[in-house]
């Protein structure tokens, strides 16, 4: 059984439901104005939908804990539409959309090891690592000396993500993304 919170005890990062929804406290502030009532004014994510909103609180409202359940599973294939991971402990295998994926598509490959998050058994999100390390399938040569330019030059990664990289980097390399961002962080090999 999930815990119940009373909007004066939220803290960052407290997940909860409200109006048939998962939010996550991104900030809270308690106010205790020189008339009237106290308040609490919270910056809130839904965690399903990603979208932030602002919300005063009574300090004595009481909602539901929300059980957000982090599953580590591996990434196997993809058959058309569907994106196939498996349970490290189990074994079991969960077919995903391109929805259910979001921007974690872009920087997962075979074989690689995501987190699943879900809420009531329906999956929301895929977590892929905070850093990746991808193949270089295609770039230009870079040419010794050209400093012209700083910002880089395309490359296309193994698994079809296409970023910025340095001059000297070249096919074949390793190199290594923030996923948090999708910026370049460095080669590898």
């Amino acid at each position: 059984m999930a815990e119940v919170y009373m909007a004066g005890d939220f803290r960052n990062g407290t997940t909860f439901e409200m109006d048939g929804n998962v939010f996550k406290v991104v900030e809270f502030q308690h106010v205790k104005p020189g008339k009237g009532s106290a308040f609490v004014r919270t910056k809130l994510k839904n965690v399903i939908s990603g979208a932030v909103i602002e919300k005063t609180f009574n300090p004595s409202e009481k909602y539901p804990g929300a059980e957000i359940e982090k599953k580590e599973m591996q990434y196997l294939y993809n058959d058309e539409d569907l994106y196939y991971f498996m349970d490290n402990e189990t074994y079991e295998q969960i077919p995903l959309n391109k929805e259910q994926l979001g921007d974690a598509l872009k920087y997962i490959k075979e074989n690689m090891n995501v987190k699943i998050l879900s809420f009531k058994g329906n999956v929301f999100a895929v977590e892929p690592p905070m850093f990746v390390e991808l193949e270089v399938t295609y770039t230009e040569p870079g040419f010794a000396g050209n400093t012209t330019t700083t910002s880089g030059k395309p490359a296309k990664l193994e698994n079809g993500l296409e970023i910025l990289v340095p001059l000297f980097v070249n096919i074949g390399d390793i190199v290594k993304i923030d996923t948090r961002t999708g910026d370049y962080m460095e080669r590898v090999n």
